[in-house]
């Protein structure tokens, strides 16, 4: 289990092995994580790109939820659980096949994101999906998913465990030396896998754009996995500055920064993950607003914006040409990658077409800043061809 720090701060089974290797340690959604280690955050950005970083994100809300009666045929009970679960979020969970994973939106009423999450079939147990919530919001996120599925099913906390992130272009060389079969995954598909008697829930995602893994196991194993892979010299840790960094190149959006309850899937650009099925059936929380935005315009647009001269940063506003006023920066900072200031904000869909030329506010000067397509750094995930 999780213990407890002297601020009050939970630690990760993986608190001594920071510790050991020089993380400096700082408080994140309620935990004591590592926000770099002694090679700094450039170091490990730029190591994961290259090669392959390892992180902590037991901090995060891995869950599982099992029906309570499975009838035993497995598509009527992947049915059963998916309709437990479909009414909190946009995404077509009954279509999902076994061992694929689903991004998807959990919403209010009012079309506003709570949350955003990860959802699998069970590629073994009929009737079971595997969901991982973010941390600052796993508490509300757990409590909305064990009301929905009363006494139906039953939800199986895994936060007391430990969530590792092997990501980079050599994770799947040196992760199938340890654990064999990883290499039959495709992105955003995931397997149990046994080691030492041990049982690892593998999955093929991550948050930096790069192919990677994300590992669930067992928290007193924790460690000897941790270790079994900082062995292999092309792994180095990585700590929250660089997966920060990273998921900014990337494009993807930091609930509690570019995505909140007042902000819909369409102003934030992840209309993807609006299931056709459930579109149709318009049977989603807060589908008026949503799909009559889809059909026009909200009044503001997530963009990508490359700025000159010092990062802009969360909370900077953003300046049309005459220096007016027009929306507000939700995450930004220096990209190694491409060795300049990016930023993600919020504008009128007027000022979000590729190209504009705009202005952002920092430190009291306006410097120069041009929309952007998105992700700033091109997504390297494996998919699996139809063929393979």
């Amino acid at each position: 289990m999780a213990q407890t720090s002297a601020e009050d701060l939970k630690t990760t089974p993986l608190f001594a092995r920071h510790t050991a290797a020089g993380g400096r340690m700082v408080p994140f959604a309620g935990y004591s994580l590592p926000v770099q280690y002694a090679t700094g955050i450039m170091a490990e950005h730029n190591w994961t790109r290259q090669s392959a970083g390892l992180f902590d994100v037991s901090h995060m809300g891995p869950s599982f939820l099992v029906l309570n009666d499975p009838s035993g045929d497995a598509e009527a009970d992947h049915a059963a659980i998916a309709a437990l679960v479909e009414p909190l979020v946009c995404g077509d969970i009954a279509g999902l096949k076994p061992g694929h994973i689903r991004y998807t939106l959990l919403l209010n009423e009012a079309g506003g994101i709570i949350d955003d999450l990860m959802i699998g079939r069970s590629p073994k147990f009929p009737g079971s999906l595997y969901v991982v919530v973010n941390a600052g919001t796993k508490e509300g996120d757990f409590s909305r998913l064990a009301a929905a599925i009363g006494t139906r099913a039953k939800l199986t906390r895994a936060d007391d465990g430990a969530l590792l992130a092997l990501q980079g272009p050599e994770a799947v060389t040196v992760l199938s030396a340890i654990l064999p079969g990883v290499t039959e995954l495709g992105f955003m598909t995931y397997r149990s896998i046994e080691i030492d008697g041990q049982t690892i829930i593998v999955s093929r995602c991550g948050y930096t754009g790069e192919d990677g893994f994300e590992l669930l196991c067992p928290a007193d194993f924790a460690t000897t996995l941790w270790d079994r892979l900082t062995a292999d010299s092309r792994v180095k840790p990585a700590g929250l500055g660089a997966r920060d960094s990273l998921r900014l190149e990337a494009g993807l959006p930091l609930y509690g920064h570019d995505l909140d309850e007042t902000i819909s899937p369409i102003e934030a650009g992840l209309g993807f993950a609006l299931s056709k099925r459930r579109r149709e059936a318009v049977d989603f929380p807060g589908a008026t607003r949503i799909l009559a935005e889809r059909e026009s315009q909200p009044n503001r647009i997530r963009v990508g914006l490359v700025v000159e001269g010092a990062p802009a940063r969360e909370g900077a506003e953003i300046l049309d040409d005459t220096g007016t006023p027009i929306g507000v920066i939700t995450s930004g900072g220096f990209a190694p990658t491409l060795g300049k200031a990016i930023a993600m904000g919020f504008v009128p869909p007027a000022h979000a077409e590729t190209g504009t030329r705009l202005q952002v506010s920092v430190r009291g000067r306006a410097q120069p800043a041009e929309v952007v397509p998105t992700p700033f750094v091109p997504h390297r995930y494996f998919r699996k061809t139809q063929s393979s």
